[in-house]
């Protein structure tokens, strides 16, 4: 009766998984029913597997029995990585299912991990094929059948089992794949520490196996995504920290890898090797193997069997005549190619890995580290062979994807180096790595030609661990960022990369030696005459452009002389006002620079003053209040994110400024009557004052620095945002707000 159950989900399961060690089942009858059910035998298969994998056993035979079992499930897996996502969800795949529904998956952990549970001084030996065997069998079910590798997931035991197989070279791949396919859906990240002897293990991976480790790192040293819009909001995150005051399990980890000797400088070798010294295998169909697993449903079947084809013809027409030279020149043109992408995907796992510790708590740390390691140095010698290396007609391309596909490992491994450039430059005075020794002695020439003292990160900078060759780093970035054809994803990143560069202090010396190379003409094009309509993109450049021209007489000289008509600047206006979430970091630096022009007597600054359409635009009391309106209108407390905290910000610029002229309670009052215009008193200061008790709470009273936030206005040239400067503006909203306290 037991199966009558079958198709009746829960009951069946109940039953099922204890199956295959229930004697009372016999083999006359799982045959019987086999037939009628169609599963292929594996119901019988796993009763004698199980009967052959006891305590005592040798497990002699269980490698025979899963020779029969791996065919079945590995052919369902295939189906799985080669079809579209879409239609692989949708389809059935009944051998894995069936291999999981009588007990299949808890045997197999069961048979691995049974060495580690006996307490006879004599313990059982698995062989490593054995092992391969398993591992591979959980992976094919693990991707075709819901809910299993949730199911190991919850196992914590099972999963630091997996990192202890990891020492084995021969089962490496496959433990490495599992391992990172059951930490991408466990709830809770696991912690480092608790891995037995990490240190040496991680010691004990040659490189390439150090890179595929990177891949099982990557999930660990990341902070888990919520994946709700509502809790990236500052107010959420505020009521988190509070729950969680210490640091949370990334960092942790961070700290961890960290505290591993020769960690760093082995990544920056790896992310910096060139293809010609990989070492290989002694088969490249052995790195295909690799590939298999590395790719994740990405590699292409048929590119798989052509490069196999391709061998085996190498291996049948070995020939010494000209003629068979040149075939076989031919024929090993895609292997190599196979290759230089092989080496990408590594290097994407090991930059993403930097990437994340650069932003991590240990930052300084790891800048110390990578300095020393010549990271950026061996990153500027790769950029034009294999970083930004143009594409060939035979480059691999994924199933589904085309070249210009986000999702190639091409253009995904040019964002993750961005985005290292972005981590590396921002805020820290490492940045000057990105110049070769020219272009350092240029930052000082321009210093010394504008009267003005160097920068001490530029003077204290090791010329030993800068770039080297004709051009920097930083150089060869504009290069290419001029050349971006519009329709580009890059030009996002390529624009929050450079503009890294210039954030922290104000330095003249940095914005004249990117002025000199035409970045500003470049970023004008984009948003005026090509008229860019990517929300992303445009925000890039205009933050771009604000610390380009902050408190830069000559940039704004240059934007006059390229918007030079009133329809240039129109369309420049539209672009502004069309989102001023995305283009208030360039409101707040236009205000910030008018203001100091303002309160200088120098001839030339009058001169652009008087000639600049932009600066005359914004000296206007009309515009000033009309993008303070804006701004506080657009954000409340409930909605205010990391993305759009800067227009509060801006609007507090705004407001110091006018304090400083003794004209703030003229803006507030302006701000009321605007209200009353628009027949609604009170929604704006209303909404402002419990913006600026949030900012008192999220920005004052808490363990973090704020440095950066109370110098945005930079402290030599206007009041910072300080804790008293928000307490005034609160007690000056107050009687605005509240009719009978202003009279």
């Amino acid at each position: 009766k037991l199966f009558d159950f079958w198709g009746e989900g829960g009951k069946l399961e109940k039953v099922c998984t204890n199956v295959v060690a229930n004697a009372k089942i016999t083999e006359a009858l799982l045959k019987e029913r086999d037939k009628q059910a169609k599963w292929n035998g594996i119901p019988l298969l796993l009763q004698k597997l199980y009967e052959h994998s006891h305590p005592n056993s040798d497990f002699s035979q269980c490698q025979s029995i899963l020779k029969e079992i791996s065919p079945l499930l590995s052919m369902e897996a295939m189906a799985f990585v080669t079809e579209d996502r879409k239609a692989a969800q949708e389809s059935t795949f009944p051998n894995t299912y069936t291999f999981d529904l009588f007990g299949g998956v808890d045997l197999l952990v069961e048979i691995l991990m049974r060495p580690t549970l006996i307490t006879q001084k004599k313990k059982q030996k698995i062989s490593d094929d054995l092992i391969k065997d398993c591992l591979s069998i959980l992976y094919n079910t693990c991707i075709c059948t819901e809910g299993v590798t949730r199911r190991l997931a919850e196992r914590n035991d099972f999963v630091l089992f997996l990192f202890t197989l990891m020492t084995n070279k021969k089962t490496f791949l496959q433990t490495a794949t599992l391992i990172e396919d059951i930490l991408g859906v466990k709830k809770e990240m696991i912690q480092l520490d608790d891995i037995p002897n990490l240190a040496s293990l991680v010691s004990s991976f040659d490189q390439q196996q150090l890179a595929n480790f990177c891949r099982i790192l990557a999930v660990t040293i990341s902070e888990l995504d919520t994946g709700s819009d509502d809790k990236h909001t500052l107010l959420a995150k505020n009521a988190q920290q509070k729950k969680n005051l210490g640091p949370s399990r990334a960092e942790v980890n961070q700290a961890t890898l960290l505290n591993i000797p020769g960690f760093i400088e082995r990544l920056c070798k790896l992310a910096t090797r060139k293809v010609s010294e990989t070492t290989g295998t002694s088969s490249f169909l052995q790195e295909l193997e690799e590939w298999y697993t590395w790719l994740d449903n990405a590699l292409v079947l048929d590119a798989l069997m052509r490069v196999a084809n391709e061998e085996a013809e190498q291996s049948s027409t070995e020939s010494s005549d000209e003629s068979g030279l040149a075939n076989t020149s031919t024929r090993t043109q895609l292997p190599q190619s196979m290759k230089i992408m092989h080496e990408i995907m590594y290097k994407l796992e090991v930059l993403y890995v930097l990437c994340v510790l650069l932003m991590g708590r240990q930052r300084n740390q790891v800048h110390k580290m990578i300095a020393e390691f010549k990271l950026i140095p061996g990153l500027n010698n790769l950029f034009d062979k294999l970083i930004w290396r143009k594409h060939s007609a035979s480059a691999l391309v994924l199933h589904g994807h085309n070249q210009n596909c986000d999702c190639s490992p091409d253009i995904t491994l040019k964002i993750q180096f961005l985005r290292l450039l972005q981590s590396f430059s921002d805020h820290h005075e490492n940045k000057y790595l990105l110049l070769n020794s020219q272009e350092l002695n240029e930052l000082s020439a321009i210093s010394h030609k504008a009267n003005i003292p160097e920068v001490d990160a530029v003077v204290n900078t090791d010329r030993s661990l800068v770039c080297d060759g004709k051009r920097g780093l930083l150089t060869r970035l504009l290069q290419v960022m001029k050349k971006e054809p519009a329709e580009s994803s890059f030009r996002f990143w390529q624009a929050r990369a450079v503009e890294s560069f210039l954030r922290g202090t104000t330095s003249y010396a940095d914005q004249m030696f990117l002025l000199k190379r035409g970045l500003l003409e470049h970023i004008l094009y984009c948003i005026v005459d090509s008229e860019c309509k990517s929300r992303d993109v445009l925000q890039s450049y205009f933050d771009l452009l604000g610390e380009l021209m902050k408190f830069n007489i000559d940039a704004f000289k240059r934007f006059n002389k390229y918007i030079n008509t009133d329809e240039k600047f129109q369309i420049f206006l539209n672009q502004i006002n069309s989102s001023l979430v995305d283009s208030n970091m360039l409101v707040r630096c236009i205000t910030l620079s008018l203001d100091r022009f303002e309160n200088q007597s120098d001839a030339k600054v009058a001169e652009v003053l008087s000639e600049c359409r932009l600066l005359s635009y914004m000296s206007q009391m009309s515009m000033r209040m009309s993008f303070l309106f804006r701004l506080i209108n657009i954000i409340h407390v409930q909605t205010l994110t990391q993305e759009n905290v800067s227009c509060l910000n801006t609007s507090l610029v705004i407001l110091m400024l006018a304090r400083r002229k003794e004209k703030l309670p003229f803006y507030l009052r302006t701000l009321q009557q605007m209200e009353y215009t628009e027949k609604y008193p009170g929604f704006i200061l209303n909404n402002f004052h419990s913006l600026l008790r949030f900012w008192q709470q999220h920005y004052l009273n808490k363990d973090k620095d704020s440095t950066c936030l109370e110098n945005v206005c930079e402290p030599f040239t206007i009041a910072r945002i300080s804790h008293s400067n928000i307490c005034l503006l609160v007690t000056w909203t107050l009687p605005c707000i509240c009719p009978r306290r202003l009279k």
